[in-house]
């Protein structure tokens, strides 16, 4: 079957390449365009080294599920990292709180960045770069730099299974870290910033600067 390719724009950018997704045509229509292309159009782009992608979907209102949709398509592709989904969110379906997860190792000039709080499972190594507006949560090792509360949200944290970064930013503060990081003990930590200055802490103590965490106190 042949699908004709009208939803779909691909344009290359200096440092990797934008699908431009038609915002007015039904949604399985535009997966099933892009299914396509993928497999049979731009096989040129699909090898050789990681290609970063932004996918930009105009003012079509999208939910976490239509996101997971997209991405299952991409992640057959292995050299395409997701870097930014731009899209509305369906009117009502706003959960400042909720985690998007992904997964996968951010390997050295690889760049990640997510609008929201996201729970990244695997490795962040030296040279990878990984950018949220909200929280960062890696379940694994953080050896690159990671930035949360990229729009100026202080209150948003850094939080690692192992802490050992290049360099950690929250908001606008930057806190390049101490030799010793090599020396600290394996336990997951987060990052934070209390009166301007950043801090390091155990991820059980997390419940000091976010009183709304529910708390298992035991029987």
């Amino acid at each position: 079957m042949t699908v004709k390719s009208k939803h779909v724009r691909i344009k290359g950018i200096k440092d990797g390449l934008i699908f431009l997704l038609d915002d007015k045509c039904p949604f399985e229509d535009l997966l099933s365009e892009l299914r396509y292309k993928l497999e049979h159009s731009h096989q040129n782009i699909l090898t050789g080294p990681i290609v970063h992608v932004d996918i930009k979907l105009g003012n079509r209102p999208v939910t976490e599920e239509d996101k997971e949709a997209l991405l299952e398509i991409l992640k057959g592709q292995g050299n395409l990292l997701i870097r930014s989904i731009e899209a509305l969110p369906v009117p009502g379906s706003e959960d400042n709180d909720a985690l998007f997860l992904m997964s996968g190792i951010l390997r050295s000039g690889q760049v990640l960045h997510h609008d929201g709080n996201l729970l990244y499972l695997g490795d962040v190594n030296p040279g990878g770069t990984i950018t949220c507006s909200g929280d960062i949560y890696i379940l694994g090792s953080l050896r690159g730099m990671a930035h949360a509360g990229v729009d100026g949200n202080e209150e948003a944290i850094i939080a690692a299974s192992l802490m050992s970064p290049t360099q950690l930013r929250i908001a606008d503060i930057i806190s390049r870290p101490p030799d010793e990081w090599e020396t600290r003990e394996s336990s997951m930590e987060f990052a934070y910033l209390t009166n301007g200055a950043m801090q390091i802490d155990k991820i059980h103590n997390l419940v000091k600067v976010r009183q709304d965490l529910n708390v298992f106190k035991g029987v």
